[in-house]
C-alpha cells in the first residue's frame, strides 16, 4: 500500500511494526525502521497526516486463522487479545489524529466473521462513533498479481462523498 500511495506523490510519515524480522524486511525495502508496538505508542507521537493506511492482523478473522485457533482452543476475532483488538488501535489513531481519509485492508472473511457482527462493530466505530463517510468493497488481487487473493478494503472520508453510503447488512 505504501508503494501505491508513494507512486502517486504521497509521503509516508509513520509506520509501526512490532516483529523484529518484519522490521528488518521493512528496512530493506524502505531504508527506515518502523516504530514498535502500536499499542504502546501514544497518539501524540504519531505525526499529523492526511491519509491513514492500515492493515490490522487478519489471522483472528480469516477462515484458516479461525479454524486453526478453534482447533487449538484459542479465541478468535475480537476475543483474540493479542491480534483481534488491533483494529481499536487504528480507530484510536483515527479519532485522535482526524485524517481526511483512511484506507484499511483485511481478509474477505472479515465481512462475514461471527455472522457479520465483527464487521458491524468495525463499521459502527468508523461511521457512527468517529463520524466518517465509510465505504467498503471486496477486491480480488488476481487482476493485479498472479494469485487469487480476495481482500476487503474499507475507505472513509472525514467529509461526505458524492457516492451513496454502503452499510453492512
Amino acid at each position: 500500500m505504501r508503494l501505491a500511495f508513494e507512486g502517486v506523490g504521497c509521503r509516508c510519515v509513520f509506520s509501526s511494526e512490532w516483529d523484529a524480522y518484519a522490521q528488518r524486511t521493512y528496512f530493506e525495502n524502505f531504508r527506515e525502521t518502523p516504530k514498535g508496538d502500536v499499542t504502546k505508542i501514544p497518539s501524540g507521537e504519531i505525526p499529523t497526516h492526511d491519509i491513514l493506511i492500515a492493515g490490522f492482523p487478519c489471522q483472528p478473522f480469516s477462515i484458516s486463522g479461525v479454524s486453526k485457533k478453534n482447533s487449538l482452543g484459542r479465541p478468535h476475532g475480537f476475543a483474540d487479545r493479542a491480534q483481534g483488538t488491533l483494529f481499536f488501535e487504528v480507530a484510536r489513531i483515527i479519532r485522535d489524529k482526524q485524517p481526511k481519509a483512511f484506507v484499511l485492508e483485511n481478509v474477505k472473511n472479515l465481512l462475514g466473521h461471527d455472522r457479520g457482527n465483527t464487521f458491524k462493530v468495525i463499521y459502527a466505530a468508523l461511521a457512527d462513533e468517529l463520524g466518517y463517510d465509510v465505504h467498503f468493497k471486496i477486491i480480488d488481487a488476481r487482476w493485479f498479481v498472479p494469485q487469487h487473493r480476495e481482500r476487503i478494503f474499507i475507505v472513509g472520508f472525514r467529509e461526505p462523498t458524492l457516492s451513496t453510503n454502503c452499510h453492512p447488512e
